[in-house]
């Protein structure tokens, strides 16, 4: 009798954790393994840039101050954003993982588009006030430092209202359930962190890296394309024939004298 009560008991006990949540602890984004997994995501983040100026055409390849000067608005905006998902799901006593993939989820899809029409709106701004130097991707002849930190700054405030936007979009009702559902499946928390902090912002960030980049920067040959293209249509050939055309019309026959 003893042994089928102990049997029994070893089957609830292993029934109840099998419909417990899964998912990883509070803190286990900011322990040791959790720190190695974003360092690991760091360098893969910058690695897309690089291979995104590598992938460049010659004409059109960035000076590696100006390649510096637009990568790191995005770097200064992601760490932000990243840094402030970590902070808000560390606050809520569930499953802090799924919570992360959720707001990293909602910035690269509705946050991409807060982004966008708000560099449209910034754009339309300086264009109107004339701030040159305001302009994303523009940095003076020579580049200015001071342009860069004007960008920066104006560049954090987006991330500001893009990350104050989804914040107001988790606190509709019903995500809570979609919380629970997201990584519940998942049995080890180890997993979990890595694809959560890993694999999918890997992928979600490599292609966002590459639209804003693309999105921020200034197209350096194109500008010079069109003036050689508006210096070649208002610059008249001349009509004046050159000495080895004028020799050949005359021709020997020209040098007799008709009297």
């Amino acid at each position: 009798m003893e042994s089928w009560r102990t049997l029994l008991l070893v089957a609830n006990r292993s029934e109840i954790d099998s419909s417990a949540p899964q998912g990883c602890d509070n803190g286990a984004l900011l322990d040791r393994f959790g720190v190695l997994i974003q360092a690991v995501l760091a360098v893969g983040a910058f690695s897309t840039l690089m291979l995104k100026r590598c992938s460049e055409p010659k004409d059109k390849r960035r000076p590696w101050r100006i390649w510096f000067y637009d990568t790191s608005k995005q770097g200064i905006g992601a760490l932000f954003i990243h840094f402030t998902n970590i902070f808000l799901s560390e606050l809520t006593e569930e499953d802090p993982c799924s919570l992360y993939l959720m707001n990293f989820l909602l910035d690269a899809t509705l946050g991409m588009l807060v982004i966008w029409i708000s560099v449209k709106i910034v754009a339309v701004i300086v264009k109107r006030r004339q701030l040159t130097l305001l302009v994303f991707g523009e940095y003076g002849d020579p580049p200015r430092a001071s342009a860069w930190l004007g960008q920066c700054g104006l560049y954090l405030v987006i991330m500001v209202i893009e990350k104050t936007v989804i914040s107001l979009v988790l606190l509709v009702p019903g995500w809570t359930k979609l919380q629970e559902i997201i990584l519940n499946y998942i049995p080890n928390p180890q997993l979990e962190l890595v694809l959560v902090m890993l694999v999918v912002p890997f992928i979600v960030n490599a292609i966002m890296f590459w639209v804003v980049d693309s999105l921020i920067m200034k197209k350096y040959k194109r500008v010079e394309i069109d003036e050689s293209l508006e210096n070649s249509v208002f610059t008249e050939p001349s009509l004046a024939p050159t000495d080895e055309e004028a020799q050949a019309l005359l021709g020997p026959g020209c040098n007799r004298v008709h009297y």
